[in-house]
């Protein structure tokens, strides 16, 4: 004779005990109080409260997962089946949210997970949500409040109130990071790997030959478009990365768009380019700044510009201020750049290309300026005398 169905309305499971099935309430359930899940087997507690299995990792007491002996966190459950990759797959595909696993958005042209019964990611409103009034957040964890709110595991470090991290009873300043395996590196390990991001810890660039860490979403890096673009340059060969404190924008397309905006005016004056543009200045006469070239009778819709520059003879002169040396840059980009440049100007370029920031040398940024000023001035005379002969002349300062 066929077991009953569960009582509940639309339901078509059998029934465990009390004339409902598992998910509906039936079977035996979590003895922790408030807690409605199914206990797991003989231990009276769901997975979440001790019950079942648990991770052999020391210190470690989330649920094994599957027929493994460690948790997610810890290489438990079923893996991404991409090549190199070993996040755990998402719901019941073989690959990981990263790579396409999972149920999509419900939302028009989102392509992030969703979470929960509703159809939708928690950007657009789907898992459990914080309970504060007005905070449309997602809960952390089994709490029923965001980790702004104090929902999720709290440090156990007496007066803390910050978050746990990496399945520890800790926050980050109190021991809850876990280091990179990299001996004498000291940054945080990428979550399910050994290793920090500079090291190979995280999805890497999918680009040939590129080995930087790539964005989650996008599966490039920053210098091959990985990451949220500046909605005014992402078409440019030479586009940048969005900030959130310039509306998305990139620093260098929202001083332009938006010059009246105080924020363009605190980056405007702050910038090392500024200082670079001082000094030049106050040294030499002439030189024009980050103005575009423009030919008779051209209809480019974008005009390369170059930070310093000044005409002498038939040579173009040219400072370029290359904040960390250009490291997010692709190469290519920056050979294309040069190419531009040479349809508006077909004569002869002296680039020296002048990294402000932090190098090998540990030079100051003072001292660098004085080497600079001396440097551009030998291309200068090199110029005005035509000695230089070649179309095209890179000089490398700090690099």
């Amino acid at each position: 004779m066929p077991r009953p169905l569960c009582t509940t309305e639309g339901c078509t499971k059998i029934t465990s005990t009390n004339g409902k099935c598992i998910a509906h309430g039936g079977g035996k359930r979590c003895t922790e109080s408030g807690c409605e899940k199914s206990a797991i087997k003989n231990t009276g507690k769901c997975t979440a409260h001790g019950g079942g299995k648990r991770c052999s990792e020391s210190g470690c007491d989330n649920g094994a997962k599957g027929t493994t002996m460690k948790c997610i966190a810890h290489g438990g459950g079923k893996r991404c089946n991409e090549d190199d990759c070993n996040n755990p797959v998402a719901s019941k595909s073989n690959k990981c949210k990263d790579h396409g696993g999972g149920v999509t958005c419900s939302e028009k042209d989102c392509t992030n997970n969703a979470i929960g019964k509703i159809g939708k990611c928690r950007k657009h409103g789907g898992g459990k949500r914080c309970s504060e009034e007005g905070c449309t957040t997602s809960a952390a964890d089994l709490s029923d409040k965001c980790k702004t709110h104090g929902g999720g595991q709290r440090c156990s470090e007496t007066g803390c109130d910050n978050t746990t991290r990496n399945s520890t009873d800790k926050c980050s300043i109190h021991g809850g990071t876990i280091i990179c395996s990299i001996k004498d590196c000291e940054k945080q390990v990428r979550y399910g790997y050994d290793k920090c991001m500079s090291h190979g810890g995280g999805k890497r660039c999918s680009e040939p030959e590129c080995d930087k860490g790539a964005d989650s979403k996008t599966g490039k890096c920053v210098s091959h478009g990985g990451g949220k673009r500046c909605p005014n340059c992402i078409d440019w060969i030479d586009s940048q990365c969005g900030s959130y404190r310039y509306d998305w924008y990139c620093a260098r397309c929202f001083k332009r768009k938006f010059p009246d905006d105080p924020r363009s005016q605190v980056h405007y004056q702050h910038t090392k380019e500024m200082l670079v543009r001082d000094a030049i200045n106050n040294s030499f006469k002439g030189f024009i700044h980050d103005k575009p070239l423009y030919t008779g009778a051209c209809e480019c819709t974008h005009r390369r510009r170059i930070d310093h520059r000044k005409l002498i003879g038939g040579t173009m002169v040219c400072v370029e201020t290359d904040e960390f040396a250009h490291n997010a840059y692709d190469p290519k980009d920056e050979e294309i750049r040069y190419d531009d440049l040479f349809m508006v100007y077909s004569g002869k370029w002296i680039f020296i290309r002048f990294n402000p920031d932090k190098d090998k040398s540990n030079t100051s940024f003072e001292d660098k300026l004085t080497t600079l000023i001396e440097v551009l001035n030998e291309q200068i005379h090199r110029a005005e005398v035509d000695e230089n002969k070649e179309p095209l002349e890179i000089i490398k300062l700090f690099y």
